[in-house]
């Protein structure tokens, strides 16, 4: 099952350029009955194989900036840690709110992104100024410490940020972007190991059936209209994303629970 869900979530990720977290992590939930904060931290932990995968393949291809990967990750390396050890903190229904508010915010982002200004492209650090390598590294702030708390690559906020505030062109900001999250999902996936926050035995499947995955929706994504596709993706994300933000209070969700048990 949980190669399945992996090969699912590279899939769509693939075929939207989405990293796989989003989907990946109410499937381990719904499906696998993983807690929320283990489903978070397994999913981070598969997503640094996948960003190193696809930070090797940018970089053949000449669309990584080191020196902007370098500046995004000094900052969310720090920043990383404090979002795990954040969302360990936080009670199962906080958590399951907190990643139903974030699913919003990337459907958001996912329906305006055709309507995005495509700004002037730098397209190497060397034409950076103070004021992009500043952006940078604010970017790396906020993006490291969601990738943690949400177990997530951030690359759905960092690229955005590249290309709009920094002029970098969609693939450089998208390579640059993926391995900057090496490091720092890296930090945020040990913190959450440490943690105990990590289901072992789910990453068996998961990590290869999400590297298959992304390179199959990759792949497919050239045959099939991306308006379309984003359309679909985006009611996804809404139907998840309210099933989370109903998650009941911790009263109801006793309750709940007692009439469960009562029915069985």
């Amino acid at each position: 099952m949980s190669f399945l869900i992996g090969l699912l979530a590279g899939t769509f990720g693939g075929l939207v350029g989405l990293g796989g977290g989003v989907i990946m992590i109410p499937l381990m939930a719904g499906l696998l009955k993983i807690g929320q904060h283990k489903a978070h931290g397994t999913s981070l932990i598969a997503l640094v194989f996948t960003g190193t995968m696809g930070a090797v393949t940018y970089a053949l291809q000449g669309n990584i900036d080191v020196l902007a990967s370098l500046l995004l990750a000094s900052t969310a390396v720090f920043t990383a840690r404090f979002g795990a050890n954040f969302a360990h903190s936080l009670p199962e229904w906080k958590l399951e709110k907190a990643f139903g508010i974030f699913l919003v915010l990337i459907t958001v982002l996912l329906l305006l992104k055709p309507l995005l200004p495509q700004p002037q492209a730098v397209d190497t650090a060397l034409g950076l100024t103070w004021g992009k390598i500043l952006v940078l590294l604010l970017t790396g702030v906020f993006t490291g410490f969601l990738s943690g708390m949400m177990g997530v690559g951030g690359g759905t906020i960092m690229v955005p940020a590249m290309v709009l505030l920094a002029g970098f062109t969609q693939y450089t900001a998208q390579g640059s972007s993926l391995l900057a999250m090496i490091p720092a999902g890296g930090v945020g996936a040990y913190t959450h190991w440490r943690l105990g926050n990590v289901h072992k035995g789910t990453l068996i499947g998961l990590v290869p059936g999400i590297l298959i995955g992304t390179f199959t929706g990759g792949s497919l994504a050239h045959f099939i209209a991306e308006d379309h596709l984003r359309m679909i993706f985006a009611a996804v994300l809404v139907w998840t994303s309210i099933r989370y933000l109903k998650t009941p209070l911790p009263n109801k969700q006793k309750e709940k629970e007692i009439k469960n048990k009562k029915q069985r």
